[in-house]
């Protein structure tokens, strides 16, 4: 699927990756590529940047090359991988109804410099965290490793081996800057990128995106201890816009979508309010409990098996034992839903605009059906309800807002015009403080080895 996509650039670089061994090269030689610029156009392309960000791309890219070094000596042969972060953009709160999303990749990331060893041992340390070290001779779930990356490592590695798989012993030094608590999702860029790892450095680079993102899940749910759902790892691990059908959840139907977001005269802006996350946990537990309810009401599990014309047959009942609340957001379920599809077409359709309305009505829905946007428990507290109100007067219809990710509290999704992008930032920042609003970009490819040009 991503080889279909990406265009030239794009198929050169994963393709080039896809054998094993295939520019490999010792810590100095990779520097020396680095400084000379031979990554120049690969890092335009990845990260959709101009030169300044090309040039930030480059060192970060070396300094992570000389912290491997520093960890694990510079004799090794190395080879370059990232995997994005993601940005939901549309089907919020409909994954874990079996329903349909589109999301995707951002220009935010963790990217590694990794090396095969034959100790059997996978070691990553994180910039900032202490090692990782995961004797694969012991792949069985560690209580102790509980959300805690170590589980990560070891979850998408065991399954790995289970599906048949190759795997063995690398060392990996990684650094991020996908925003932790923005709903970017660094979790599931992280696993992403294990997988893509184990994928070119024992597998020939032949695991296809979409089963690198299962087993991501897999590693979350089994050995993390998180029922996530798959729309983040599949996002991360196949890059650009990716319209996904979870009708059945075991094989979900991803289709990434040929539209390049440079075009479109917006940037993609995340405004995080600072809210605070504790004590949310039962907010975001109620909306699947609640939609599960009205669906067991109307005799199935979940709400895409449930007709609308049932539902609203029965809505008299449901309203007496769910109450009005659950109603509302099974409302939000079937428009959003439906919604999803069609925001996946006006894509298909390079209609910006369309988009860009439908965005705006995803957004009104989760406010006033879904009602994630605020937290009944601290109502002094509404910094998303507030960056929601001054970005419509920011934008007018120029543009389009949303809540991003789970809600209750955190940040927002703006799509902005360029033209109106610095006095969007500035008024964010003036009420909710400095580097509060996010200027991202959609990156047009996920999980990658990343190669000179060929």
């Amino acid at each position: 699927m991503l080889e279909k996509c990406c265009g030239p650039l794009g198929d050169s670089l994963l393709g080039a990756a896809g054998k094993e061994g295939t520019c490999m090269a010792q810590v100095k030689e990779v520097l020396s590529s680095l400084g000379d610029s031979k990554y120049h156009d690969t890092f335009a392309y990845i990260y959709a940047a101009d030169e300044p960000a090309i040039k930030e791309q480059t060192q970060r890219y070396e300094q992570a090359v000389r912290d491997f070094a520093g960890l694990f000596g510079d004799s090794r042969e190395v080879e370059l991988f990232s995997a994005p972060g993601r940005t939901e953009i549309g089907g919020n709160h409909t994954d874990h109804q079996h329903g349909r999303v589109v999301a995707a990749g951002v220009n935010l990331d963790v990217i590694a410099v990794a090396s095969r060893n034959h100790d059997g041992v996978i070691r990553i340390q994180s910039k900032g965290y202490p090692m990782d070290t995961i004797d694969l001779s012991c792949l069985e779930v560690q209580d102790k490793e509980k959300n805690k990356a170590a589980s990560l490592i070891r979850g998408v590695a065991a399954r790995f081996e289970q599906l048949g798989y190759r795997i063995g012993g690398f060392d990996a030094y990684t650094t991020s800057n996908v925003l932790k608590g923005s709903g970017l999702s660094s979790s599931a860029a992280f696993e992403v990128l294990v997988g893509t790892m184990l994928s070119h450095l024992f597998n020939d680079g032949e695991v296809d995106a979409v089963k690198i993102a299962q087993i991501g899940q897999y590693a979350e749910n089994v050995y993390f201890g998180k029922p996530c759902g798959l729309m983040d790892q599949t996002a991360s691990s196949v890059g650009g816009f990716v319209a996904i059908d979870f009708a059945d959840p075991q094989n979900p139907v991803v289709e990434k979508i040929d539209f390049d977001f440079t075009q479109s005269g917006c940037a993609l802006c995340i405004v995080d309010t600072g809210g605070n996350h504790a004590d949310l946990t039962g907010d975001y537990a109620s909306v699947p409990q609640e939609m599960k309810e009205v669906a067991r009401i109307c005799s199935k599990e979940v709400l895409r098996d449930v007709p609308e014309k049932d539902f609203m047959d029965k809505l008299p009942e449901i309203r007496r034992q769910a109450g009005d609340r659950a109603v509302l957001r099974a409302i939000h379920f079937f428009r959003e839903n439906e919604r999803a599809a069609r925001l996946a077409q006006a894509l298909r359709e390079h209609d910006f605009a369309e988009f860009k309305r439908l965005i705006t009505q995803s957004g009104e829905s989760s406010f006033m059906y879904l009602q994630n946007v605020y937290t009944t428990k601290n109502v002094r507290e509404q910094g998303l309800s507030l960056a929601l109100a001054l970005a419509q007067e920011q934008l007018g219809e120029s543009g389009a807002c949303r809540v991003h990710g789970g809600g209750f509290a955190g940040t927002i999704q703006a799509f902005v015009p360029v033209i109106k992008l610095r006095a969007f930032k500035s008024e964010m920042e003036r009420v909710f403080g400095a580097n509060t609003c996010h200027v991202l970009s959609i990156r047009p490819v996920g999980g990658i080895k990343v190669t000179q040009d060929q």
